[in-house]
């Protein structure tokens, strides 16, 4: 084995005790673990462990790899059972909620594993979930029979502060074909 894309969870990355500093996340920030055990974020937590254990094992085998910590998954089976969402409230607040549709995740691999020069993590979503309408709306998406609350008069628009523009990157080389150039 040469090559290993490995998905991961935004979950490993935004969970900190200082995360409302002014500072945007991405692939460098890594979750606390305290921090995950301190408010019983499993989820953040075994994502976090697990891909801290697989670039150790990667690194002590010579394997190439990459990351793809994807947002919350949006697809037909998509439901408020979903452990990503424990802390879904705070994640608004902090402007850090990602969704990441089935297909552009499924895209998003591909292209980290076709692409040659892609090594490290890469933040993968497609939408920021950054207003309250979209709040509303990710709410009734995942609980169609829940009455989804009316629409706020409140014109409050949380600050996006998480970045994926190191994976937009690779998606455009692919897509445009220069990811085979050397």
């Amino acid at each position: 084995m040469e090559r290993v894309v490995f998905t991961s969870s935004v979950a490993a990355v935004i969970w900190k005790e200082d995360r409302k500093l002014d500072t945007d996340f991405d692939e460098r920030h890594w979750s606390e673990l305290s921090f995950c055990r301190k408010f019983k974020l499993w989820h953040a937590l075994a994502k976090t462990l697990a891909e801290k254990t697989a670039w150790a094992l990667a690194m002590d085998r010579g394997v190439d790899m990459a990351s793809v910590n994807a947002g919350l998954v949006v697809g037909p089976d998509t439901s408020l059972a979903s452990p990503y969402l424990k802390g879904a409230p705070e994640m608004y607040e902090d402007g850090v909620l990602v969704t990441v549709d089935v297909n552009f995740l499924a895209d998003a691999h591909i292209a980290v594993f076709e692409t040659p020069s892609t090594y490290g993590r890469y933040l993968c979503f497609n939408r920021a979930v950054c207003r309250p309408e979209e709040a509303v709306k990710l709410a009734g998406m995942l609980s169609p029979s829940a009455a989804c609350p009316p629409p706020s008069d409140e014109l409050r628009v949380i600050q996006q502060r998480i970045q994926n523009k190191k994976l937009n990157k690779v998606m455009v080389e692919f897509a445009a074909g220069t990811h085979l150039d050397g």
